[in-house]
């Protein structure tokens, strides 16, 4: 029996020799690096790649092991889990759709009043009630700064034109109101405009040419 630590080999004459294992080990481990023996192994990221999926595979199943049902009831819970995240991805998404940008009156360089009123005018005759009702509310606004009867400023929106413009002619506040409403239900509400809501802001905009402001009230004096 060969003694611990030593290997059996034949020489050339047949005669046993004795080789001690360490040097045997690191023999054969030399003979092992040759790059002729790795040449077919996988490539680092394929060996990663390996791994993961290894591991995903002992995940999932030690969750099926612990889920009650098994494969079916872990498939259920995916199930769920799919169907939670496809009602985020709807909720998200409709909150996306929500204007989030300011509602100003002009998204371009304004034009002059008269120009806006050709254009609307323009509209109007082709059936185009919501472009026709944008340029119309346009003409409005642009015609009291104008006559600085309104403060220029693009970068308002059409509720604050009208609450600032019916300070200044009070008796038209609550028309010039409904035509912002008008302006922002077509421009950013979705729907669509109509003759009849056309007919009104053109009639507003012929009765605030000739319109006055309300004259400015002196302050009370105190009595001494």
């Amino acid at each position: 029996m060969a003694a611990p630590g030593l290997l059996a080999r034949a020489d050339d004459d047949g005669i046993p020799v004795r080789t001690p294992r360490l040097p045997a080990r690191e023999a054969a481990e030399r003979e092992l690096s040759d790059p002729r023996y790795h040449q077919h192994d996988p490539n680092p990221i394929q060996r990663a790649l390996d791994w993961l999926w290894d591991r995903l595979d002992e995940l999932f199943h030690t969750a099926a092991g612990a889920t009650p049902g098994g494969w079916i009831g872990l498939l259920t819970i995916a199930a769920c889990v799919l169907l939670l995240l496809l009602a985020l991805r709807l909720r998200l998404g409709a909150v996306r759709r929500t204007p989030t940008t300011r509602r100003t009156l002009f998204a371009t360089t304004p034009r002059t009043a008269a120009e806006h009123r050709t254009a609307a005018a323009r509209y109007a005759a082709a059936g185009l009630w919501s472009q026709a009702i944008q340029d119309r509310m346009r003409a409005i606004v642009l015609a009291l700064e104008e006559r600085a009867l309104l403060t220029p400023g693009p970068g308002r929106t059409a509720d604050e034109a009208a609450t600032e413009a019916g300070r200044a002619l009070p008796r038209h506040a609550d028309r010039l109101r409904t035509a912002a409403r008008i302006f922002d239900d077509v421009t950013y509400g979705g729907r669509p405009g109509t003759e009849q809501a056309y007919a009104l802001l053109t009639v507003l905009d012929t009765d605030l040419q000739h319109a006055r402001p309300a004259p400015a009230t002196a302050p009370a004096r105190s009595r001494g």
